[in-house]
């Protein structure tokens, strides 16, 4: 092969080559990327024991209700009546006597606000979401003076987080 030969074939296969690696146009297009958090709450409510009640002396017990809500969420806890269909007195009812025993759960410490659904001169509390568990401070209490049946009592009291 000449040296005239061998560049025209150099040439012949730089313009194959620029031929096929060059695009001569182009085009794009865009797409959404998206996601939903819709707003969500979880509620863990624990139980309340008064313990070993003495007649003569009002007993007093905490117990919390924690609610987890996705942030910004604003809810509001609810508490139920219990057996007793009323909120003033709640009522524990023993396991095998028919007798009762009054008690009340409170909002605050000072047992001055009952803790219900916001209808009969009750409340509920409320907060808005973090993200994190918030905790709601239960404040039980069983007056004294209630000469009963020796008995367990017992009563279920539901815990509703509305958001």
């Amino acid at each position: 092969m000449n040296i005239k030969t061998l560049a025209q074939f150099g040439i012949s296969v730089a313009t194959l080559l620029l031929g096929m690696s060059a695009y001569g146009a182009t085009a794009t297009d865009t797409f959404q990327v998206t996601a939903t958090i819709p707003a969500a709450c979880v509620i863990t409510a624990n139980d309340l024991a008064f313990g070993t009640y003495n007649p003569t002396t009002t007993s007093t017990q905490n117990s919390t209700v924690d609610v987890t809500c996705t942030n910004t969420t604003p809810w509001a806890i609810s508490l139920s009546t219990g057996g007793s269909g009323s909120y003033s007195p709640r009522q524990m009812t023993g396991g095998v006597s028919a007798d009762t025993l009054n008690y009340n759960l409170y909002t605050d410490a000072t047992f001055t606000t009952i803790w219900g659904d916001g209808t009969g001169g009750t409340t509920t509390v409320t907060g808005t979401g973090t993200g994190a568990a918030q905790s709601n401070t239960v404040y039980g209490q069983l007056p004294s003076g209630q000469y009963k049946t020796p008995d367990s009592y017992t009563d279920t009291i539901t815990a509703t987080v509305t958001y």
